[in-house]
């Protein structure tokens, strides 16, 4: 019977790893590009796939600034990224999604202090309720509207800078995702609730307004030298839902344990869209796995509504 037991758990472990080595692994970003003299900004970049990607370009040797909103564990980051690369010029700068004001501080920092941008990743993300400085959904306002505003601040700089990139980090959950206009006007948020759940949902609206945002940013960047793409990073052990409650999180945990892969993995498409030679024909594109989806889902493209969310998002952030 003992026998039979160990036996049992043998194929179980082996048949997880294995698991783990097919249908769960996914491809690696294989460019080779050295970034020297080249300047990237990573949001979100202390901790999880910001942190893996800003590594990663600091390792081919870009100034990286780490745009976060806690100093402590972004400096922390910082000076672990230098230890590892050897690459002094990671920097921290502050930078709080959920106050419009500290997006604005912060691009008129960079602008000031900074004479090129070559890639921004819009990688930063949130699932936990509230409301931001400005009265938003703390979703909406995180996920999308900061990352909006911070983008169309920098747009010029990146267009001087000559080809350069803006990478969002998106999620499959977008398919899951709906932009509802009369919500947002009357109560500057995706969705109503606060439960778990209406979180979640939530979470899955933002994701569709960063693929939304991507399609029509790029119809604004015809003609320029900048491109810029959307991606679904893979099932990734992230801490994107540390704040979630004590039910959800009981359930939710060891399926990301067990199932999830781990952030370096998850920064391979980020990387993909950041780096790879030859993309610049698939600007507005959804990306996953390191390979553009041609057949995604038609809300997702959709002309109308991309150009509406991108206006309505103009109005919120006193720009229109």
């Amino acid at each position: 019977m003992i026998l039979e037991l160990l036996l049992f758990a043998a194929l179980l472990v082996g048949g997880y790893f294995l698991l783990h080595m097919t249908f769960l692994k996914l491809p690696r970003c294989k460019s080779a590009v050295k970034l020297h003299g080249k300047t990237a900004i990573v949001t979100g970049a202390n901790t999880g796939i910001g942190k893996t990607t800003a590594m990663d370009l600091a390792r081919r040797g870009a100034r990286v600034i780490l745009a976060c909103r806690d100093r402590q564990r972004a400096e922390a980051a910082a000076q672990e990224i230098i230890q590892e690369t050897g690459n002094s010029q990671v920097i921290f700068m502050q930078l709080d999604l959920a106050s419009l004001k500290s997006v604005r501080s912060f691009a008129d920092n960079f602008l000031r202090s900074e004479s090129r941008l070559d890639l921004l990743i819009n990688n930063a993300g949130l699932m936990n309720g509230g409301k931001t400085e400005d009265g938003f959904g703390m979703i909406f306002g995180v996920n999308h509207l900061g990352h909006f505003l911070l983008t169309v601040l920098l747009l010029e700089r990146l267009k001087a800078s000559g080809r350069s990139r803006v990478v969002t980090v998106a999620s499959k959950a977008y398919e899951m995702g709906k932009v509802d206009f009369n919500c947002l006007t009357t109560h500057r948020d995706v969705a109503l609730g606060e439960s778990n759940l209406q979180l979640f949902h939530k979470y899955c609206h933002s994701k569709l307004c960063n693929v939304l945002f991507t399609h029509e940013l790029a119809k604004r960047l015809q003609g320029s030298d900048v491109t810029c793409y959307s991606l679904n990073p893979g099932a990734i052990k992230t801490e994107i839902g540390r704040y979630v409650g004590f039910w959800w999180s009981l359930i939710i945990k060891p399926i990301v344990f067990l199932f999830f892969v781990d952030s370096e993995s998850g920064a391979q498409t980020t990387l993909h869209c950041a780096l790879e030679q030859g993309i610049e024909h698939a600007s507005g594109q959804y990306f996953s796995c390191c390979t553009p989806k041609l057949n995604i889902e038609s809300k997702a493209t959709d002309d109308a509504a991309s150009k509406k969310l991108w206006e309505l998002s103009e109005s919120f952030c006193g720009l229109a």
